[in-house]
């Protein structure tokens, strides 16, 4: 992970696999060093998104929402929008994965070195010749965990079973399984129709008869341009 301005790499770790859980305690310690950011830009690859789950949210892309963090997603198949961070990654991959190290420990050394050398050691001439470190500043949000969630201006909030349903007059309705645990917000805006809502965001609608979410439009979809 880059910071965007500045371009110093935040976090470098050698993960045995892309499962979300070990993705989200790598970025927990690293929010509690350096701050919660403004947004993260990302791909729409595991673990960032689900090509399963509701918008194609993960578990942790949910965890950024409920920490105030904005997600931004590149279109599919374009590298460019997120271009300071795919050149980082080339150099990373070359430098320090060729060849790779013979076990974990091995690469997260590798990583780390190259880490530090990226930050103090190597100018950028988008940074007027001026390392990352000499430009990078932490962000002024700190971490505390998550906020709770409330929504007054609905006639209830339900939990998220494991299973991904909500439940509502003895019946089960089917949201997604990525709010697992998350508190939503329903309100009935029509005889026998609920709307569904996460945080700010409008999910969609549902019926006691059909008992499926029936999703609006998606609000976590591809915002950067082009050439950003």
């Amino acid at each position: 992970m880059t910071d965007h301005a500045s371009r110093f790499l935040l976090m470098c770790e050698a993960l045995d696999s892309v499962r979300e859980e070990l993705a989200i305690t790598a970025f927990e310690q690293l929010f509690r060093e350096r701050g919660l950011p403004e947004a993260i830009r990302s791909d729409n690859g595991v673990p960032f998104a689900s090509p399963n789950g509701l918008f194609n949210l993960s578990r942790l892309s949910v965890w950024w929402l409920r920490l105030g963090i904005a997600i931004e997603r590149i279109q599919p198949g374009q590298p460019q929008q997120n271009g300071r961070h795919e050149r980082m990654h080339l150099t990373l991959k070359k430098e320090a994965t060729r060849p790779a190290g013979q076990n974990s420990l091995q690469q997260q050394g590798r990583f780390d070195a190259f880490q530090k050398e990226f930050n103090t050691e190597r100018p950028h001439e988008g940074l007027d010749m001026k390392c990352p470190a000499e430009v990078y500043t932490p962000s002024c949000r700190p971490y505390t965990g998550l906020p709770e969630l409330s929504y007054p201006l609905h006639d209830r909030d339900v939990m998220i079973t494991a299973c991904g349903r909500l439940c509502l007059h003895r019946k089960k309705i089917n949201v997604s399984t990525v709010l697992a645990g998350q508190r939503v917000g329903i309100k009935e805006v029509d005889e026998g129709i609920w709307l569904v809502s996460f945080m700010s965001y409008d999910l969609g609608y549902f019926d006691l008869e059909q008992k499926t979410l029936q999703p609006l439009d998606n609000p976590f979809g591809p915002r950067v341009s082009p050439m950003s």
